[in-house]
């Protein structure tokens, strides 16, 4: 495993993070709760120290499973949270924004108690709430910091103009943005901001939803209630049979390259493309399998080569924007 530091703070992070979507069910065709409890002590038994969860991943099913596995491993002390706040839901499951303090003094009780733990690692806005002012939510977290209840402050999902408001209350140590082989819009300004700007970047959907997995075809079957097959462009119809093509492209590319996966290569290329760390996300034990993103490196000629292959075969779609909630 690889390590890097969070912004100019004193603690690290694992290069990759487990993603704790998928196991909270909702809009993944619902959970198994030991297999997602083996799912995550998998993961940190080969080595991954970071996890990352939200309550809205399944409506606080996400966080008390992460919850009760990190105090089954133990040596939480060595192990990094990083959850989120600012959506709030309805009994039929409707999401809506909201940053404000009363909104995110309560959720972060909420996480402390699912998650068996009296302080969060990385505590990050989930999406930008553009009905309360950035300095009223960044205040909050500000004193949630000077506190200790949380040990960095983050956002996801914000515009480098929103970070700038937001940074005219409180420091920002980790931006968590969409970022992969096909979703590559924040190259062209997020990116460079949290470079120039010390803001850590850990990145989410690092295997596009499982396309860059390498283990989906055609007739793949989705489960009842996936969201990726109703409303995720790429899997539907002539879409998800380009990127299909680009997968196995890339899936040749990095056996004769490198001898490795599809799966590894997309991962290893997103760290190489300097990201702090990528979000793995798992739902199965036998799906963390990250080991062999470690130990080599792709050269800058063969970056190129890969992001060549993807503009050559699937049309340029940016962040997944059907995952937002209404603004």
């Amino acid at each position: 495993m690889e390590f890097t530091r969070v912004s100019n703070l004193d603690f690290e992070i694992s290069r990759i993070t487990l993603g704790t979507w998928a196991i909270g069910g909702w809009m993944w065709g619902g959970t198994n709760e030991q297999q997602a409890i083996d799912t995550v002590l998998e993961a940190l038994r080969k080595g991954i120290t970071t996890i990352d969860t939200a309550p809205a991943y399944g409506f606080g099913k996400s966080e008390e499973l992460v919850g009760r596995a990190v105090q089954e491993f133990g040596d939480r002390e060595n192990i990094q949270i990083a959850t989120k706040a600012g959506l709030e839901w309805d009994e039929d499951e409707n999401i809506i924004r909201n940053s404000t303090p009363e909104r995110i003094l309560k959720e972060i009780e909420d996480s402390l108690e699912r998650l068996q733990t009296d302080y969060i690692d990385i505590y990050q806005i989930h999406w930008p709430d553009l009905k309360t002012e950035f300095s009223e939510t960044a205040a909050v977290l500000k004193e949630l910091y000077e506190g200790g209840k949380i040990r960095a402050i983050g956002v996801s999902n914000f515009s480098v103009q929103q970070m700038d408001e937001f940074r005219k209350t409180a420091s920002i140590h980790v931006c968590q943005p969409p970022y992969n082989l096909f979703e590559r819009e924040m190259e062209s300004d997020l990116i460079p901001y949290c470079k120039n700007n010390d803001i850590s970047l850990l990145t989410y959907g690092a295997l596009c939803r499982g396309l860059l997995s390498g283990k989906m075809n055609e007739n793949y079957t989705f489960n009842e209630g996936d969201q990726r097959k109703d409303q995720d462009p790429k899997f539907k119809g002539d879409n998800f049979k380009k990127y299909l093509e680009a997968v196995d492209k890339l899936e040749e590319y990095a056996a004769l390259n490198f001898d490795k996966k599809v799966i590894h290569l997309a991962v290893r290329w997103i760290l190489d493309k300097g990201i702090d760390s990528a979000i793995w996300g798992a739902r199965k034990p036998e799906q963390v399998t990250f080991n062999q993103v470690f130990g080599w490196k792709i050269p800058d000629e063969q970056i190129k080569e890969i992001g060549q292959i993807v503009e050559e075969t699937v049309e340029s779609y940016s962040r997944p924007a059907y995952m937002a909630p209404p603004a």
